[in-house]
């Protein structure tokens, strides 16, 4: 029991990280999954993510969003729309997935969701977005955002079908992220002027 706990955790973080990155896919994840198979069971009120209609409305809205994201400038505004709609996601995938083997606190769960997806996004739309734009001259936002598409798809499946294979692969994005970051803070620090020597 305590194995499917820890692994119920595992997926609850996978899908919640996904969440960051697209808020939508993890919630149709794991809604078609529900729905369709006996592999997760959702409890109320998060059974209505397993709802045809439901399942229909998130369809809809994934679209938009992954066309928004992938039109110059509409991206930015999308971005900020995103700031209260990704969190969310988070929250509800955290939330709906924890409770299903672990029976987390509904609060507890809520407020991991929002934390992790939330900080996923800012990294998403304060670093590394900006620095793709700049850097590219824009060019690189529909490679990124498709990447961040396909990540977010198979972070979903894998948070729910293998969950162990999500914590190594959080681990490493997490150990790159922080990298990455590291590299970009030391690059954009001056060097030094070299002090000219005293002639004896």
């Amino acid at each position: 029991m305590e194995a499917n706990a820890l692994f119920g955790i595992f997926s609850a973080f996978g899908l919640s990280v996904s969440a960051g990155l697209n808020a939508y896919i993890p919630l149709l994840v794991i809604g078609v999954i529900a729905h369709y198979t006996d592999w997760i069971k959702l409890s109320s009120p998060f059974d209505l993510l397993a709802n045809p209609w439901i399942l229909i409305l998130i369809g809809i809205l994934l679209i938009i969003e992954m066309l928004a994201d992938k039109i110059p400038a509409v991206n930015h505004i999308n971005d900020i729309l995103q700031t209260i709609v990704r969190p969310a996601a988070g929250a509800i995938v955290f939330a709906a997935s924890a409770d299903v083997i672990t029976h987390v606190h509904p609060l507890l769960a809520l407020a991991c969701g929002l934390l992790v997806a939330g900080s996923i996004h800012v990294v998403k739309a304060v670093a590394v977005r900006p620095a793709v734009t700049v850097t590219t001259a824009a060019a690189g936002n529909v490679p990124v955002s498709i990447g961040e598409d396909l990540l977010a798809t198979l972070l979903s499946i894998l948070a729910v079908v293998v969950p162990v294979l999500v914590a190594v692969i959080l681990i490493v994005l997490v150990a790159f992220l922080l990298w990455w970051w590291w590299r970009r803070a030391n690059r954009s620090q001056p060097a030094e002027p070299s002090r000219p020597q005293k002639s004896p």
